[in-house]
């Protein structure tokens, strides 16, 4: 059985082209919708990786600081290391005015 288009109204044919056109925008709007939720839900659990991880790699470093900072500071030297090392650089002492240097003063 075949169906004849001709013998249905102009006016009924319209109104079921426009029902068919709201189906494809409306199947097209809940796509894009859904696309774009998980592209924003991809984009938020990559955020809270790439947060996590670079927390954690502050986190490490300062733990590797604080170990390195306590093994130098059971560390000890023989001598006068840092009383050597500061002549070896400044050549000899500044002479100071009580708490302040001279360095200082003489800017004032």
């Amino acid at each position: 059985m075949q169906f004849d288009l001709s013998a249905v109204e102009t006016g009924t044919l319209v109104f079921m082209g426009t029902l068919v056109f709201a189906l494809v925008i409306t199947l097209f709007m809940m796509t894009a919708s859904f696309a774009a939720l998980v592209l924003v839900g991809i984009g938020r659990l990559a955020w809270i990786i790439a947060s996590t991880v670079l927390l954690w790699l502050v986190h490490g470093i300062n733990h590797g600081w604080d170990r390195l900072v306590h093994h130098a500071s059971t560390v000890e030297l023989p001598g006068d290391f840092a009383g050597d090392i500061a002549a070896e650089i400044m050549g000899q002492p500044a002479p100071s005015t009580g708490t302040y240097p001279r360095v200082v003063l003489r800017d004032s």
